[in-house]
């Protein structure tokens, strides 16, 4: 009656994975780079593409609300989204607080560059100088529009002369219709 509890396979295992979560544990918790996953990164620096991915959805919102919000939730994008979405807002970060990046904002001149490039391009030809039709849209009136016959081809040179004949005029007519709809006006 006075035997000693002996040891037993499942309490090995028991205590071998119990062991092994435990020491996991208190080795994560060191925030080492690399095996602390999302732990490490909420101590860490924020990803600047997270802060500016947010920050374009959300103009309205300090880079630094955003980066203060994503540390605190280890990175989770999603997270922050949906606790602006559903309106709690973002809290404001403490003054000890300080960022440890710098978002890059995108200059003006960059931006006014591509929407110049962007109203050139939009602007620099018309569909007459485009498609070479100045001659025919010159002598428009004096010529009479011929009539192609409507089968479709089975030489595909003919085809395209055809489609393009069909454009042409297409593009003459608009441009008849609009030359007459401003000297209505006028």
């Amino acid at each position: 009656m006075d035997e000693e509890p002996s040891l037993n396979i499942p309490s090995l295992l028991t205590l071998a994975v119990v062991s092994y979560f435990v020491i996991r544990w208190f080795l994560n918790r060191d925030g080492s780079p690399g095996a602390g996953g999302g732990r490490s990164r909420a101590r860490g620096a924020v990803d600047p593409a997270q802060v500016e991915q947010i920050s374009q959805m959300f103009p309205q919102l300090s880079t630094r609300d955003i980066m203060w919000d994503l540390q605190r939730n280890g990175g989770n994008v999603a997270a922050t989204t949906e606790r602006i979405l559903t309106g709690r807002g973002l809290e404001t970060p403490p003054p000890s607080f300080q960022p440890q990046i710098a978002i890059p904002r995108p200059t003006a001149q960059t931006t006014a560059t591509s929407t110049a490039t962007a109203t050139a391009k939009a602007e620099g030809q018309d569909l007459i100088s485009r498609y070479n039709l100045q001659g025919k849209a010159d002598g428009e009136d004096t010529a009479t529009a011929q009539t192609a016959p409507s089968g479709w081809s089975q030489n595909k040179d003919e085809r395209q002369r055809l489609l393009q004949k069909r454009r042409d005029d297409m593009i003459l007519a608009a441009r008849k219709k609009m030359m007459q709809k401003q000297q209505g006006t006028a």
